[in-house]
C-alpha cells in the first residue's frame, strides 16, 4: 500500500515548460532536468490540466510518460504542451528512483505562471520559459 512506501524528498530535479522558435512556429513542450550527480532510473511522469476555462470546469486528459533512464545533469524532454491550456493549472507528478529507493513530487503550473513576465533564459536546455524547482 502507499502508506507503506517510504519516499523520499526531491532534490536536483526540476522541470521547465519552455518554447522553441522553428520555422513552422512556436513549440511549446515539458522537460525534465536532472542537476544530480547520479543516474535517475524509471522516471515516470504524469501529466494533467484542471481549472475554469470560460466558465465551465474544464480537464485535460490524464497523460503518462516512462523515462527508463535520465543520466547524471541530463535534460529529457516529456511531451509537447498547446499554450491553449495555460489558463489551466497543469500538474505534473514525478516519481523516479535512485539506487533502490523512490523520490516523488507534484510540480504544479498555476495559470498564472506562463504570463510573458516570468519567462526566463533556462540555461540547461538552452530555451526561455517557465522554470520550477
Amino acid at each position: 500500500m502507499k502508506k507503506d512506501i517510504d519516499f523520499h524528498p526531491v532534490t536536483g530535479v526540476k522541470l521547465a515548460i519552455a518554447k522553441e522558435e522553428k520555422p513552422t512556429g512556436t513549440e511549446w513542450a515539458v522537460y525534465i532536468i536532472n542537476l544530480n550527480l547520479i543516474e535517475l532510473k524509471t522516471v515516470m511522469v504524469t501529466s494533467r490540466g484542471y481549472g475554469e476555462l470560460n466558465g465551465e470546469n474544464k480537464k485535460t486528459s490524464t497523460l503518462r510518460h516512462l523515462i527508463e533512464e535520465l543520466g547524471p545533469q541530463a535534460v529529457a524532454k516529456v511531451e509537447p504542451i498547446d499554450p491553449a491550456v495555460f489558463s489551466l493549472t497543469n500538474e505534473f507528478w514525478v516519481s523516479y528512483f535512485i539506487m533502490d529507493q523512490i523520490f516523488d513530487k507534484k510540480f504544479i503550473f498555476t495559470s498564472g505562471s506562463f504570463d510573458p513576465g516570468f519567462l526566463k533564459f533556462i540555461p540547461e536546455i538552452g530555451l526561455e520559459g517557465i522554470l520550477h524547482a
